[in-house]
């Protein structure tokens, strides 16, 4: 069971990372995404720039440990995408090209809400 829980929470930690690089997009159709997504946007930045250990890598290490499987000796990226889905001397401009995908997505969020808001008066 604790080998399912861990793998539980990778899958989850996946699905979180992809909601970072998408939600932007999904908030442009359902405007209230926009704040979760703010705040794991926020998380992310607090992630690159300070050494903040993820609550789903603890949760993953803690299942990881029960089932007797060797703990990550570094964060989820590090683990399972750097190095892995791409060289990791690219890291720096894959978090540039990223974080301009989200940085895109919440000004197309901002330009369709002013859109609205000028339709809505006009």
């Amino acid at each position: 069971m604790a080998r399912f829980l861990a793998e539980t929470v990778v899958a989850l930690h996946f699905t979180v990372l992809a909601f970072l690089f998408v939600g932007g997009f999904l908030a442009w159709r359902w405007r209230w995404v926009i704040y979760p997504h703010l705040a794991l946007g926020a998380w992310a930045i607090l992630s690159i720039v300070t050494p903040t250990v993820c609550p789903l890598t603890v949760w993953e290490n803690y299942f990881r440990e029960l089932a007797g499987m060797p703990v990550l000796e570094t964060g989820f990226i590090d683990h399972y995408i750097d190095g892995v889905w791409y060289p990791e001397s690219a890291s720096t401009l894959v978090q540039l090209v990223l974080g301009a995908l989200v940085l895109a997505s919440w000004a197309g969020f901002y330009a369709g809400g002013r859109a609205a808001r000028r339709l809505s008066h006009g």
